[in-house]
């Protein structure tokens, strides 16, 4: 006589997976331990006083034409103790630097002929890991960023006008300080001591009185 039960119930029961859940009791170490290390960026003592995604580019005296130096994240960072400002930007995938300089009382920055989202500047730039004169040009997604870009450079550049208009003030008014100092200490040294004067005359007196006196008789 045939089953009457459908044949998908058996070939069910039979290919029925086995408890995923169930503790074995194995215990797996792992292959390799890693260790945490700590990544340091040269931008920890720095604050950031702008940050904007752009594209970079840098003028090529030799081929008279612009090269692309990379995309990613332009910013201005202000070191916590000196006060200085430097440009810094990298490439958002691989970090790389393209731009590496000090914001300077000098410089300049104006937007690009024919483009309001691009401005163009000098600077003595030291990216690739020595000093070199260039002209960079950066261009961003909006007109707005590019404004705020000029307009905090310029602001910097001013800052680090004064800066340096009070550090020259600061040094000279010590150096006239210390000449100050040294005049007076010279002046001391020449003015003979009124009290030595008196002493030398009483001295020279009681000198005079003892010769004048009679001898004792024997």
């Amino acid at each position: 006589m045939a089953s009457t039960e459908p044949e998908h119930e058996h070939r069910e029961e039979e290919e029925a997976p086995a408890n995923e859940d169930e503790d074995t009791g194995a215990q797996v170490a792992p292959i390799v331990k890693l260790e945490e290390i700590a990544v340091t960026t040269g931008e920890e003592d720095e604050t950031s006083i702008l940050d904007l995604k752009a594209k970079l580019y840098r003028f090529d005296k030799d081929g008279n034409q612009w090269k692309e130096r990379g995309a990613g994240s332009v910013k201005f960072l202000k070191h916590k103790e000196s006060g200085k400002v430097r440009l810094v930007m990298r490439q958002s995938k691989t970090l790389k630097i393209c731009a590496n300089h000090l914001l300077l009382p000098t410089m300049t920055v104006q937007e690009h002929a024919g483009n309001e989202k691009s401005s163009v500047w000098h600077a003595t730039d030291f990216a690739d890991g020595e000093l070199k004169d260039e002209l960079f040009c950066i261009r961003f997604a909006s007109i707005e960023n590019n404004k705020t870009f000029m307009e905090t450079f310029q602001e910097v550049a001013e800052s680090q006008k004064n800066k340096e208009e009070n550090k020259d003030a600061s040094a000279t008014a010590e150096i006239l300080e210390k000449l100050t100092v040294e005049e007076k200490k010279i002046e001391e040294k020449e003015e003979v001591p009124v009290g030595s004067e008196k002493e030398t005359k009483s001295d020279a007196e009681k000198t005079e009185k003892k010769d004048e006196e009679p001898a004792s008789s024997a």
